[in-house]
This record gives structure tokens, sequence and C-alpha cells, in this order.
């Protein structure tokens, strides 16, 4: 198998940050419900990864602008149901997230 390179790697992973800028509709939680991972958790694992951001510069990278002026934005409020659509999918991620 060939081995994902650096250069594909950070290409890929500003494509999706420009998808997820574009994409304000697919709000946080759905994509913890569905894939156990959202906005907040890049940012974070950017975050960890540079070792230099703070986290709400590591979240103004990935929201293209502060959290602070994105969720008020773009956020609703969490159904019970999203909660627990959430919940399940975050018990299948691996111990090391």
């Amino acid at each position: 198998m060939k081995e994902l390179t650096d250069h594909a790697a950070a290409a890929a992973f500003r494509r999706l940050v420009a998808h997820l800028q574009h994409r304000h509709d697919a709000e946080n939680i759905d994509l913890m419900g569905l894939a156990g991972f959202c906005r907040n958790c890049l940012a974070d694992w950017v975050m960890e990864a540079d070792g230099t951001l703070t986290k709400d510069e590591a979240r103004e990278l990935i929201h293209g602008m502060p959290a602070a002026e994105w969720k008020p934005r773009y956020q609703s409020e969490a159904t019970p149901e999203k909660l627990q659509r959430m919940q399940e999918s975050m018990a299948k991620n691996a111990a090391s997230h």
C-alpha cells in the first residue's frame, strides 16, 4: 500500500477546512453524531499538532472566524436525539482520540 504524502495530506486538509467553512449547514452536533468528530475536534487536533496555538486560535483557523462569532451564527440548540446519536457515535472512537 502506498503511503499518504505530507503534501497530499496538507492539500486534502486545506480542502476539508474550506469545505467546512462553506457548509455551515453541517452542524457540529450532526458531524459528531455521524463521524464522531466535528470542527472543534479538528481544531483541537491542529492545536495539539502545532504546539503553539491556543484553542481559540485553532478554532478560528478551522471556523474561518472567531468561535464566539461562529457559534451564535451557525449553531442551533442540540435536540436530545442528536445528543444521544453523538454519544453513541463517540463511543465508537478509538481510545487514542
